[in-house]
């Protein structure tokens, strides 16, 4: 994956609590697709491969961190409701 490099300014008690500077890069790649996320601007697939994780592994995180992850788009939506029909088990008349 192509990256760039931005200067970002944070406070340095940040620095006191002992976060490396790869653990600090981690949590704001994380912070900006949370965010991103959230305004609903990415979808959860598009989230997942930006952190280098799968769809079920960015909606763990979510969860690990305390963020709804029920945010679909239309697109979305209407896969989960099509897995859902599909190994939902038929009616019995």
């Amino acid at each position: 994956m192509l990256e760039t490099t931005l200067n970002v300014h944070i406070p340095n008690d940040l620095l006191t609590l002992g976060l490396s500077q790869e653990e600090i890069q981690r949590r704001i790649s994380e912070w900006l697709v949370f965010s991103l996320f959230s305004e609903g601007k990415i979808s959860s697939g598009k989230a997942g491969k930006l952190l280098g994780l799968s769809r079920l592994e960015f909606i763990e995180l979510l969860k690990t961190r305390g963020i709804a992850f029920v945010n679909y788009n239309e697109e979305e939506l209407k896969a989960e409701i099509e897995s859902v029909r599909k190994i939902k088990p038929k009616a019995k008349k």
